[in-house]
């Protein structure tokens, strides 16, 4: 990554956060150059995805803004070819109104860490992105700890019996959250506010996706049953006995 800031004071001691956009409405992706750059961002900006791929596999970004609906090839397109060429910075993906939640799930399943939909507020998406870099950089949080799994806080970084388990951001904040609610019984609205703003739907197949995959990665055989279901009360951790 090009800088690794921890609190993301944009321009203290000459700090420069570097963005790529990938946009193909050159009005919006104007509006929000100029945007990042009066917040201290450098910004990089491209109207392809041929062009977004080049800029983000060769420009020193700290993350990506990139809008599905591009001309040459698709947004998630673009996405699954930065990744596999070992582009880890964050990627946020910018997302019509109507589109469907599997379509949302495609997109973070490609390898997005979040998503805003449009139209938007800018404090919004600064916001997000901030969170992002952040989270890439990782924050000074204690350690949770359950049986045999733990995470890691500041890495952002989840074991299994020692084994480091790769989850999405999504997956990640779900964890999180249900472990630091450990004994209690969350509801998918709980869980949907806790990932979401009040402006994003929240819709409770994509927490369901979420959960089924966390159980998957962190208890493939399906032996430790550290989620537990109930149709009325929703998610829980159970505390141990």
């Amino acid at each position: 990554m090009f800088l690794n800031v921890p609190d993301l004071i944009i321009k203290a001691h000459g700090i420069i956060m570097r963005i790529l956009i990938v946009e193909d409405e050159k009005l919006i992706c104007e509006q929000l150059r100029r945007y990042f750059v009066d917040k201290g961002f450098a910004v990089d900006v491209a109207h392809t995805a041929t062009d977004g791929e080049y800029m983000g596999k060769e420009y020193p970004i700290d993350a990506a803004i990139v809008d599905l609906g591009l001309p040459d090839f698709s947004g998630i397109e673009l996405i699954k070819h930065l990744r596999q060429h070992k582009v880890t910075v964050p990627i946020l993906i910018l997302t019509a109104s109507r589109i469907s939640w599997q379509e949302k799930v495609e997109g973070l399943d490609a390898g997005a860490d979040d998503y805003v939909t449009k139209p938007f507020e800018y404090a919004e998406l600064l916001a997000r992105i901030n969170a992002l870099i952040r989270r890439s950089v990782g924050l000074a949080h204690p350690v949770l700890t359950y049986r045999d799994i733990t995470i890691n806080t500041v890495a952002q970084e989840v074991f299994v019996a020692g084994v480091k388990i790769e989850l999405t951001a999504y997956e990640y904040k779900v964890l999180e959250y249900l472990l630091f609610h450990k004994g209690k019984w969350i509801s998918k609205t709980t869980l949907a506010a806790h990932i979401y703003d009040e402006e994003f739907d929240r819709d409770s197949n994509v927490i369901e996706v979420f959960i089924g995959r966390l159980r998957k990665k962190i208890d493939p055989e399906g032996n430790r049953k550290p989620i537990a279901t109930s149709r009325n009360r929703g998610y829980c951790i159970l505390a141990d006995a």
